[in-house]
């Protein structure tokens, strides 16, 4: 067969994603904090960008309110839809003019307004009274204030804890060292990680020698720092009360039976009758299993919610973006205009600035679509769970992507991330949007599916609720459902409690009479 290069016209359909389609479909699942760096990162490469502050920000602010919630005759609520009619058309303003506007230079600054009766010599003093002024934190025309946490005191971490006890209990400076090498294989929670053997080894010093230093430092504070494990860490913090007796060091060396409520077994081991023995376990619940954690200095960061839900005048439900966590970019189109009337058209620079004035009007596109989808998405699941704020978890209705991307007219994979590290504040607390899909579980009486969270939220009422004489079994857990209306089995009822971490029926049940024989004595 002889090979000849010939022609053919074809035509055929494909998929082609842009850089800026795809950089608009990883817009949607960044958190508020992920879309602030990356827009601060494009305004530092596009001067035709601008974050709005000052009194621009102001303006937006106002206008925030009224673009993110929806009109009163198609608010989010259980009857509401989500068609964008009557949504105003610009979140973002891409045509606004001008940077941020500072404050007006006639301002009066002077000193005489200030102090009206002091117009003596002192006057001569007001420029340096006023260039100390403007250097202080929040001083100045254009400070935009301080933050009060960069004057709060660093919390003293673990390390520097223990460093300031060290040379107080190790006056040789051998000891010190050996010391401060141990301190560095600390873990968060106090406990020590690696053998005394390696440390010897790396340091070239007998085990005695480390072992010695080990035991010294043990004594230091918080009590349990130091330990190699749970039950050492125990005994340490007990050692310091004066309560490690025979008894008390069985118990601490059989700490999985007492994970297995085996109390049967730990009597006999400790030697103590049943009283003393619920003392006992007293005791150990007032202990710290982990002594390090009390240091960590670890800021803990609030969630800021993406949505808010309100209950309307109405009945209805009033959904809205929060304004917080949208940032506010402008387009500034004066600097545009200024920049290339002075710009040849067929110059580099022309075409930089053409390609900045695209990029900044897709941005300002994108983050609109992305405000748009996320209030779509969020009124329909407002619209879904309306019995959910109404009443609880209880009434948490079985939802998936699906549902909520043919109400809306989308993709299941925008939904899916859309609902991504997003949360929505409610009247029922803050919960995160894909908290609101669950799987459907179905009833025993042919009605409605129940929701997997509901189904979980009833396992472990009725756990709560058990009395010591009564205490329910996975099967009577499965016959409880069952009369109100779930169809579950008994190894699907199996799987939730331990989920949960909720022990087995013989565990509970040593437990709770535990408890009431300590409470009743």
């Amino acid at each position: 067969m002889a090979l000849a290069a010939s022609l053919f016209l074809r035509q055929n359909q494909s998929l082609v994603m842009t850089p800026q389609l795809m950089q608009s479909i990883q817009l949607l699942q960044m958190t508020h904090v992920e879309l602030n760096q990356f827009i601060a990162q494009e305004v530092e490469k596009n001067p035709l960008l601008e974050i709005a502050s000052g009194e621009e920000g102001a303006r937006e602010n106002e206008r925030g309110s009224e673009d993110y919630a929806l009109p009163s005759e198609d608010r989010g609520h259980a009857e509401g839809s989500s068609s964008e009619e009557g949504f105003q058309p610009d979140l973002y303003d891409n045509a606004t003019s001008g940077s941020a506007g500072s404050a007006p230079e006639t301002l009066d600054g002077g000193l005489e307004n200030v102090f009206p009766d002091d117009t003596g010599p002192h006057a001569a003093d007001a420029p340096e009274l006023i260039g100390q002024w403007k250097s202080m934190p929040g001083g100045g025309e254009d400070s935009e204030g301080y933050d009060l946490d960069d004057f709060v005191a660093t919390r003293k971490t673990l390390r520097d804890v223990l460093n300031e006890q060290i040379p107080f209990i190790l006056p040789d400076a051998v000891d010190r060292l050996v010391a401060q090498h141990l301190v560095d294989q600390l873990d968060e929670a106090g406990y020590l990680q690696g053998s005394t053997a390696e440390t010897a080894l790396r340091l070239g010093k007998p085990v005695a020698d480390i072992d010695r230093v080990l035991y010294r430092l043990q004594e230091l504070d918080p009590p349990g720092v130091f330990a190699r494990s749970l039950s050492e860490c125990l005994a340490i913090q007990l050692k310091a009360k004066d309560r490690l007796d025979p008894a008390m060091a069985a118990l601490v060396d059989n700490l999985e039976l007492l994970a297995r409520r085996d109390f049967a077994t730990l009597k006999k081991l400790c030697g103590v009758g049943e009283e003393d023995l619920i003392d006992m376990l007293a005791e150990i619940r007032k202990l710290d299993p982990k002594p390090g954690t009390r240091y960590e200095n670890s800021a803990s960061e609030a969630v800021v919610p993406d949505i808010v839900v309100r209950a309307a005048p109405d009945g209805t439900w009033h959904v809205e973006l929060n304004a917080d966590t949208l940032p506010r970019v402008l387009v500034n189109r004066d600097y545009y205009a200024s920049v290339s009337s002075r710009t040849r058209r067929d110059s580099a620079d022309s075409g930089f600035l053409n390609e900045c004035l695209q990029t900044a009007n897709w941005l300002t596109r994108s983050l609109d679509q992305r405000a748009r989808t996320i209030m779509k998405v969020a009124t329909e699941i407002v619209r879904q769970q309306d019995a959910f704020l109404m009443y609880g978890v209880d009434h948490l209705r079985p939802l998936n992507l699906k549902t909520v991307a043919e109400a809306i007219k989308m993709h299941e994979s925008t939904v899916s991330r859309v609902t991504s590290n997003k949360y929505m504040l409610t009247p029922r607390g803050l919960f995160e949007l894909k908290y609101f899909f669950t799987v459907s579980i179905g009833s025993a009486e042919g009605g409605d599916s129940h929701s997997a969270e509901s189904v979980r939220h009833r396992i472990r009422t009725m756990i709560a609720q058990e009395q010591p004489d009564a205490v329910l079994s996975d099967d009577d857990i499965v016959d409880v459902l069952r009369q109100g209306g779930v169809d579950l089995a008994r190894r699907t009822v199996a799987k939730y409690r331990e989920a949960m971490n909720i022990p087995s029926s013989v565990q509970r049940r040593r437990e709770k009479r535990a408890l009431a024989k300590a409470a009743a004595s």
